[in-house]
C-alpha cells in the first residue's frame, strides 16, 4: 500500500470504554497549498500584536500561537485536533498498547473519575483499588471539574515518579489516600475462554499492535481445550477502536480472502482507498502472514458479533464487514456510529495535526457515521431493559458531529426523556450492593447478551428487545 491507515483510540490510564475513537489516515501534506485569504489573516496578525501589546499582563508568544491554531482545529469536529508535544506522545502512546501511568480502566461518574476496573498486575491493582472506586483528588487538584483527559495526564508521568490518589469507596462509605508510583503499563486487549461445551467466546476490548497476535494466540487456546468448536462469539462491546490494521487482521481471520473490509472516501486522492481482507493490507511487519496459525475452519465457523453503543469505530468496520458478507449474526445495541477518518500530518519534530479528511463505508456501500452499525437482532444489556445504554454518549450526541453524507437527519424527540428516566434507574442501582447490580461482567454466567448470542448459535429462541428500534441519524442544532 501506498500509505497506512490507523484508527487510534484516545487512551485514558488503561482502555476507556465508550471513549471518542479516531481514525486516522497516516499520509504527507498535500502538495498544493490552497490560496490563503490574506485580508482575515491580517486581522488574525493585528490581534496577536494587540494582545501581546496591551494584554493587562505579558503574555506567551508560543502558547498564544498554539491556542490559535487549537482552538482553530476544534472548531471543526469533536475528532480533529491539534498535538502539542506532550499530547502527540500519549496518542502515539494509545496505539501501541504501553504508557507510563497508575493502570486503572477509568469512565467519569458525577464529575470524579470512576474506576472502571484496575489492570492486572498494575500498580493500582497492587494498592488495591477497586472497581467502581472513586478518585476525588490527584495530588492536590480536585477532580470535580476537570475533563477526563485532564485527570489522565495527571496521572501519567514519569516511570518510578509517584502520585497520590484520593479513593472515595461507596460501599465503605470512606475516603482515604493512596500513593502509587507509576511505572510502563501494558494493556491486554484480548480475552477469550470456552463458554460452555462447544462454545467460544473471545472479547477485544481495543484494537492495538499486539491485538492480532494475541487474538491469534487466544484463539489457538481456544481450538486446544475445545477442538470441535460449534460456535464463536466475538464481543466487541464497549471496545473504542484502534489500529485499522488490526480491525482489517481480524475481520480477514473470518473472512474470504480478497474481498473488501472497508473503504474511505474523501477530497484527497489518497483518502479513497479500499482495504481488503489479504495479507498485505494488514502485515505490520514483512514476512509470513500473522493469522497463517489460524485454524481454518475458523472461516466457517458459525460466528455471533455482539455489540452496542460503546462500540466504535475499528469495532464498528469489524462488526459492519462481518454483517455485509453475512459471515455473522450481529446482536445488541446499535453502535457508537464514529465513522470518519483523521489524517495525521507531523507539524514538526514533536507536534502534529490530526484532521478529518474522509468517512469510511462498509463493503455496501454504507457510512456508519453518526447512524452506527444496527445489529440483526436487537437484544437488551440485561433482562430487566436496556437500563443505562440510552445514557452512554454516542456520535450524534457530540457537539460538531460530522454527518453522514447520505441522507437527511432526523432528530428524536424522545431521547432526552429516555435519558433522564435511566439517570434515575441508575442512581437506584448505585445504590445497591454489587452483586444485586444489573450490569454483570461481560464473559460471566451472568452476562445476559451473551448468553442471548450462545441461543443464537444453537438456534434456539432469543429474548428480543421489545423497545429498541433503529435510532436514526439525529440532525445538528445549529
Amino acid at each position: 500500500m501506498s500509505h497506512k491507515l490507523k484508527i487510534a483510540g484516545w487512551i485514558s490510564v488503561g482502555a476507556l470504554a465508550g471513549a471518542l475513537t479516531t481514525v486516522s489516515l497516516q499520509t504527507v501534506a498535500r502538495g498544493a497549498m490552497a490560496p490563503l485569504p490574506l485580508e482575515e489573516l491580517q486581522q488574525l496578525a493585528a490581534v496577536f500584536g494587540m494582545v501581546k501589546s496591551d494584554y493587562v499582563e505579558p503574555v506567551d508568544e508560543k502558547k498564544l500561537i498554539t491556542d490559535a491554531i487549537s482552538g482553530m482545529v476544534a472548531s471543526l469536529d469533536p475528532h480533529s485536533q491539534y498535538f502539542d508535544k506532550k499530547s502527540f506522545k500519549e496518542f502515539r502512546e494509545g496505539t501501541s498498547g504501553r504508557f507510563v501511568g497508575v493502570g486503572i480502566e477509568i469512565s467519569q461518574e458525577d464529575g470524579l473519575v470512576k474506576v472502571v476496573s484496575p489492570i492486572e498486575g498494575s500498580p493500582a491493582f497492587r494498592a488495591g483499588l477497586k472497581p467502581n472506586d472513586l478518585i476525588t483528588k490527584i495530588d492536590d487538584t480536585v477532580v470535580k471539574g476537570l475533563s477526563l483527559n485532564d485527570a489522565v495526564k495527571r496521572m501519567r508521568g514519569e516511570p518510578n515518579t509517584k502520585v497520590l490518589l484520593t479513593i472515595f469507596r461507596k460501599d465503605e462509605n470512606r475516603s482515604f489516600p493512596v500513593t502509587i508510583t507509576r511505572e510502563e503499563i501494558r494493556t491486554q486487549s484480548v480475552r477469550g475462554k470456552v463458554v460452555e461445551p462447544g462454545y467460544g467466546w473471545i472479547r477485544l476490548s481495543q484494537f492495538q499492535e499486539r491485538t492480532v497476535d494475541d487474538f491469534v494466540r487466544k484463539v489457538d487456546e481456544i481450538y486446544k481445550a475445545e477442538p470441535n468448536l460449534k460456535g464463536m462469539v466475538l464481543d466487541l462491546r464497549n471496545d473504542p477502536g484502534g489500529l485499522l490494521d488490526a480491525a482489517v487482521a481480524i475481520s480477514a481471520a473470518f473472512l474470504p480472502e480478497n474481498v473488501t473490509v472497508v473503504s474511505t472516501n474523501g477530497q484527497l486522492a489518497e483518502s479513497k482507498f479500499v482495504y481488503k481482507a489479504a495479507p498485505e493490507f494488514y502485515q505490520r511487519r514483512a514476512g509470513a502472514d500473522p493469522l497463517r496459525r489460524l485454524p481454518a475452519s475458523l472461516k466457517t465457523v458459525p460466528l455471533v458479533v455482539l455489540v452496542n453503543e460503546g462500540s466504535a469505530s475499528a469495532s464498528e468496520i469489524v462488526a459492519g464487514a462481518l454483517q455485509d458478507h453475512r459471515r455473522a449474526t450481529v446482536l445488541g445495541s446499535q453502535t457508537f456510529g464514529k465513522g470518519s477518518v483523521q489524517t495525521v500530518r507531523p507539524l514538526g519534530p514533536d507536534t502534529g495535526l490530526k484532521l478529518t479528511t474522509a468517512r469510511y463505508y462498509t463493503p455496501s456501500g454504507k457510512s456508519i457515521q453518526a447512524k452506527g452499525i444496527v445489529p440483526d437482532v436487537m437484544v437488551d444489556e440485561s433482562e430487566e431493559g436496556n437500563v443505562f445504554a440510552v445514557l452512554r454518549t454516542r456520535e450524534a450526541d457530540l457537539d460538531k458531529h460530522l454527518g453522514s453524507g447520505q441522507g437527511a437527519e432526523v432528530k428524536d424527540p424522545a431521547r432526552e426523556k429516555m435519558r433522564e428516566e435511566a439517570r434515575k434507574k441508575a442512581e437506584d442501582e448505585a445504590k445497591k450492593p454489587p452483586v444485586d447490580r444489573k450490569a454483570p461482567e461481560f464473559g460471566s454466567d451472568k452476562d445476559f447478551q451473551l448468553v442471548q448470542a450462545i441461543n443464537q448459535l444453537k438456534g434456539r429462541p432469543v429474548l428480543i428487545s421489545k423497545t429498541m428500534v433503529e435510532r436514526k441519524e439525529e440532525k445538528k442544532e445549529n
